[in-house]
């Protein structure tokens, strides 16, 4: 898998039982036809975030509610998301009911389950079709727990569908349930002027502390530089924001 200049160009890594869904290129304008063919008007699209420098976060288009950040899962990621886990579990931490956030047990879905928590925590401001299938998987989960949302997507057959055109449009191939991959996603989004950091590989959300509609973008990106100042020797990192169209 690699990662271009500009956009992402790898998705979907990370996941470590259950099913497979089939991995797609995140070309941007995949993810948003992905969005399309999910029955979500195009009031809202990804683009891509190109540095994390002022300069360049100022072409991003505003507002944006939610960020995908693409990256390595090394060693040193996995002794902190251990450390991390068990520090939370000792102290504790705020986090509001209304987060949607649910378990990833699919393969190589990562990107899947970012897109949902990127969409499910920003329903009220996106504008669905009325047959859509993104509509209904998340009115049909929202009473549910995170671990019986993630074996509700197992057995969601639209979405799979929907995912595979995507894929075969992306051009990509599947990996095998068996392929090591090193990859992962995570959404970045604001829920009631908090930051949350939601992973499906992780028990539970994580927050990030406060920010606002109009600082978001900067304030995920701080957190994005924490991934990357953790693992200074790896360039795989990117990330892209799902801006007002």
């Amino acid at each position: 898998m690699m990662i271009g200049h500009g956009g992402l160009v790898a998705v979907n890594g990370g996941g470590r039982t259950g099913v497979t869904i089939v991995s797609f290129l995140l070309y941007f304008q995949v993810i948003n036809q992905f969005l399309k063919q999910l029955g979500i008007h195009p009031d809202w699209q990804f683009v891509d975030v190109y540095g994390m420098d002022p300069e360049l976060l100022s072409m991003v288009p505003r507002p944006v509610c939610a960020v995908l950040l693409l990256f390595p899962v090394t060693e040193k990621y996995e002794t902190f998301r251990t450390e991390e886990e068990e520090r939370i579990k000792a102290q504790g931490q705020d986090v509001r009911s209304s987060v949607y956030f649910m378990k990833q047990t699919i393969n190589n879905a990562c990107g899947t389950i970012g897109l949902i928590h990127a969409i499910a925590n920003n329903r009220e401001k996106m504008n669905f079709e009325s047959d859509s299938t993104l509509k209904k998987f998340l009115a049909d989960s929202l009473s549910m727990s995170p671990e019986e949302r993630a074996k509700y997507l197992e057995t969601y057959e639209a979405i799979r569908v929907t995912h595979e055109s995507s894929a075969h449009e992306g051009q990509t191939e599947a990996p095998s349930i068996d392929e090591k991959v090193d990859l992962h996603f995570i959404a970045l989004v604001n829920v009631g002027s908090h930051l949350y950091e939601l992973d499906g590989r992780k028990p539970f959300p994580i927050n990030h502390g406060q920010t606002s509609d109009d600082t978001f973008l900067e304030d995920a990106v701080e957190v994005c530089k924490k991934f990357m100042e953790r693992d200074p020797e790896e360039l795989r990192f990117n990330a892209i924001a799902l801006s007002a169209a």
